[in-house]
Order: structure tokens, then C-alpha cells, then sequence
């Protein structure tokens, strides 16, 4: 991809304050940002970010785990496709995001970069769109956030096929099925974890997770902190 290509996407992308959008040298290293990412991170000016990696803007694990699954994907050339996870909106505001990263190739087939955008999640719902059944379903689900809920239990409470299921919640939330249970459970989790007093083990149990373990690595992949990180921060 030449500079002029480049420059062109940055310049259009600055018209997308809910898009993070990002090129990357084969070091990982910022080659063009929009401004929306600069934001997300308190920053003043593209120059702040230009030839350094997410771990050298923010601290801890949201500067950590974005570095390593660019590494993951320079070193085995594998896309990174609608990752869901929570991310800055601005410093100290999250907002869930579905990160994509693709590998940049040259000609002799070495990857050379990658190219990638975060998008917001902020879809709004109106009532009237939702299907009664589909919308009992997620109530069931959203008081409970009972381990048993999958896709295929979304399906048969909404009494819709798996595959209507499927477009159904594209549509509306903008996720697949299993990436809208995760982040209705993890949310639920964040809640309870800024506004209880309950331990780590007890609101795993309540948001769905068979074990304290599973309920961190689930947390960790999704808002890159631990549960015990999340609940000490200010």
C-alpha cells in the first residue's frame, strides 16, 4: 500500500469518531492513526502516536493485549476478525468494540504491516424492532444470565431457527449470538463489580460463569484487565 493510499484512508477515517483505525510497520509500530484514536487515548496530535506501539500509549494490560495480537497476527499472517472487547472511548470511558486486523503482504508473500479499525458497539434499539418472543427470550436471560444460555437456548425461547437468530442480532446489536452473551454477561459483571460489594467468585457464579477461573479469562480477553484490576480502578 503506498503513502498517498495510506494518507487517503487516514483522511476518511478522521470522519469516524466510532471507528479507532490504525496502520502498523512490521515491528507493530503506528505508520497512520485517525483521530478518533488519538482522542481514546487523551492525546493531543497524530505525532504522539506515529512510530510507537499500543504498549508504548497505554499502560497496562489495554496497551499489552492489543501489542501482542499484533504480533500474533505479523507473525503468522492470520486476520483478526471481529474480536469482541472493551476498549477506551475516551481515558477512563469504556465502550465495547469489534476489533479487526488484517496482515498486509509483499509481493514475495512476507507481511509486511497490518491494517485494522476497533468499532464501537452503541447501537440503540428501538421496541418495536425486536420480535416478541426474541425480546421475552433476552429478558429471561438478562435476569438470570443463567450458565445454561447459548445460542441454540436463544433460538428456542425466541422460537426462531438458528440462522434467523443469527441475523436477527447482526442486525440489532451488530454481534453474533455468542458475542451478545458474552458481552451481556461481562457488562453485568462490570456493573456488579464498580457497584457491589460482592466477591470476585460470587459474581462469576451470578453472571453465568461455572468458575472463578473462566470468569477471569473471560474478563481479561474482553476488557484487558482482571476482575480485581477492574473493581481497583479509580
Amino acid at each position: 500500500m503506498s503513502q498517498v493510499e495510506i494518507g487517503l484512508l487516514e483522511r476518511l477515517f478522521d470522519r469516524a469518531p466510532d471507528v479507532a483505525f490504525f496502520v502498523k510497520d512490521a515491528a507493530g509500530r503506528y505508520v497512520a492513526v485517525n483521530e478518533s484514536l488519538v482522542a481514546r487515548h487523551g492525546l493531543k496530535s497524530k505525532s504522539q502516536v506515529i512510530g510507537k506501539c499500543p504498549r508504548d500509549i497505554c499502560l497496562g494490560d489495554l496497551g499489552r493485549i492489543p501489542t501482542e495480537q499484533d504480533e500474533k497476527v505479523l507473525r503468522t499472517g492470520r486476520p483478526l476478525i471481529d474480536h469482541l472487547e472493551m476498549q477506551w472511548h475516551r481515558p477512563h470511558d469504556p465502550v465495547w468494540c469489534l476489533t479487526t486486523k488484517l496482515p498486509m503482504f509483499a509481493p514475495d508473500g512476507g507481511v509486511v504491516g497490518l491494517i485494522g479499525f476497533s468499532r464501537d458497539i452503541r447501537v440503540q434499539v428501538p421496541s418495536h424492532e425486536i420480535p416478541s418472543g426474541f425480546a421475552s427470550a433476552l429478558e429471561q436471560f438478562e435476569q438470570s444470565l443463567s450458565p445454561e444460555v447459548t445460542p441454540a437456548w436463544l433460538a428456542s425461547r425466541s422460537q426462531l431457527s438458528p440462522q434467523r437468530l443469527a441475523r436477527l442480532t447482526k442486525r440489532l446489536f451488530g454481534l453474533t449470538p455468542n458475542q451478545f452473551i458474552t458481552k451481556s454477561r461481562i457488562a453485568a459483571a462490570s456493573r456488579m463489580l464498580r457497584d457491589s460489594g460482592d466477591s470476585v467468585a460470587e459474581i462469576a457464579h451470578a453472571c453465568g460463569f461455572y468458575d472463578h477461573s473462566a470468569f477471569t479469562r473471560a474478563f481479561r480477553s474482553a476488557t484487558g484487565l482482571t476482575p480485581t484490576e477492574f473493581r481497583a480502578r479509580p
